[in-house]
């Protein structure tokens, strides 16, 4: 039935321009009959929604609306139950954030599916290592022409070799890396989270640590063990010093990808190749001689903050190492935010509100990286027969812990709850305002399933598309 009114609404649409061009009144009347039946055909649909909506089995999940924000805040944030698992309650996301269908999902079914979307996580990552170890051969290339001889053909052509042992290992390993947020941002759809952003946030932990995984150990590991891998299997108990001074000998591969990432993935997230690929295929197939009406997408917090926050890591474990890493790190930042300032202001649109819920977790990626550049010191260190500075890493790398300890206890709970404090201050304003009604009646149209609010067919003012819950 919805697809017949929108089929019946485009065609009065194109005889009201018709006659608007033309200034004949002879469309009037046939505009008239259209307007009648897609009056009797909205009536029909909200007889349906009715119906459904008594013979649907009610779901054990329900938004609730206060009266004030202080009561939301204690009945969000106490336990209801002598059984913790009878009565759940938690913040509503804002409505724009809500993921209608997740809502039928049973609580006590999530925790199996986001076990599962953990292994096939894992076993993705697991998967990675092979064309990851198979970029460091190539970047190796005495190691690649010892175990693949043709490859010593590249010496045949002057300045091959410098493009394949150079350039050619940190574009193909993005070329894979390149898909690896929407595969994760794809196990995260199915975790059952009942908020866009809870989703985002998991793909974009999920993200960072594949890339953390493969970009930075797995390169650091498979470089040293393809450079000597007979030496490190004779003398097992070589291989942390050898891992060691592969950090440093890893500098200009890091700094390669690093130029990639910036170059070339600034350049696609400007040309937006992928979306205009999609959109003209979308347009010469199942979309072809439609009315287009473009969509807009909102900002892949998934795909980008997980790369940003693997160029920090990188810069921070490299800042001692191998500190002329630094000048190409910062020249991708400032290209990084003069392209994203763009993206956001004239690009992208915000779907739903974020409210800092990424700093928390980008306080963490900080955290990860500062300990691995200590762990990485107190090695180098070891390698450089000096005890004495190694031990004296370890109270730094106490007092980082005991620092993140502390923000976690004070800073936390204020990204993840409301201080009955603040609801109460808010509530009188809201007085003072007058916009306690206001409030209620905005909350009870926002937070309408979308199955059951009226469709925008040109028929406002009737009784056949007043919502189904009021304020009164």
């Amino acid at each position: 039935m919805k697809c017949q009114a929108k089929s019946l609404t485009k065609k009065i649409e194109d005889l009201r321009h018709l006659s608007a061009l033309k200034k004949h009144s002879r469309y009037d009347a046939k505009i008239e009959q259209l307007e009648d039946m897609l009056q009797t055909l909205g009536r029909e649909i909200r007889h349906v929604q009715c119906r459904m909506t008594i013979e649907q089995k009610e779901l054990p999940v329900a938004f609730v609306t206060f009266n004030s924000r202080w009561g939301t805040v204690l009945a969000a944030q106490s336990q209801q139950h002598t059984n913790p698992l009878l009565w759940i309650t938690e913040m509503a996301p804002e409505p724009r954030d809500v993921i209608w269908q997740n809502l039928a999902i049973q609580y006590r079914h999530l925790p199996l599916y986001r076990i599962v979307i953990l292994v096939a996580a894992s076993l993705l990552t697991i998967f990675f290592v092979l064309p990851v170890t198979a970029v460091q051969g190539i970047a190796k290339y005495e190691c690649l022409k010892k175990w693949f001889p043709p490859a010593m053909a590249v010496d045949l052509i002057p300045g091959l070799r410098s493009i394949v042992t150079g350039y050619l290992p940190s574009a193909i390993l993005n070329g894979f890396i390149y898909i690896v947020p929407f595969a994760m941002i794809g196990l995260a759809r199915l975790a059952g989270y009942i908020s866009r952003s809870k989703k985002d946030l998991n793909a974009c932990n999920m993200v960072f640590y594949f890339l953390v995984g493969n970009v930075f150990f797995l390169s650091l590991l498979s470089g040293s063990l393809l450079d000597q891998l007979g030496e490190s299997f004779s003398h097992p108990k070589d291989i942390p010093n050898r891992l060691a001074s592969a950090v440093s000998s890893q500098a200009d591969f890091f700094v390669t990808y690093i130029l990639t990432n910036g170059l070339a993935g600034f350049s696609l997230e400007i040309l937006q190749p992928g979306l205009l690929l999609w959109d003209t295929l979308k347009s010469y197939t199942w979309d072809h001689g439609k009315k287009k009406h473009p969509y807009v997408y909102s900002l892949p917090y998934y795909r980008i903050v997980p790369f940003v926050a693997l160029c920090m890591l990188i810069g921070i474990v490299y800042a001692v190492v191998s500190p002329l890493l630094l000048p190409f790190l910062v020249g991708y930042f400032l290209l990084g935010y003069a392209v994203f300032i763009n993206q956001i202001e004239d690009v992208y649109i915000t779907t739903y509100e974020t409210c800092g819920l990424y700093w928390p977790y980008i306080h963490h990626y900080i955290i990860v990286a500062i300990i691995l550049m200590q762990v990485t010191m107190i090695g180098l260190f070891g390698l450089k027969a000096k005890p004495s500075a190694s031990f004296s890493v370890i109270p730094l790398m106490v007092i980082t812990i005991l620092f993140n300890e502390y923000c976690k206890i004070r800073f936390l709970p204020t990204f993840n709850q409301v201080s009955v404090q603040d609801a109460k201050n808010n509530d009188d304003l809201d007085k003072k305002d007058r916009l306690e009604e206001e409030n209620v009646r905005k909350a009870l149209d926002a937070y309408s399933p979308p199955c059951l609010r009226p469709l925008d067919l040109g028929l406002e003012g009737t009784s056949s598309t007043k919502p189904f819950l009021s304020p009164t």
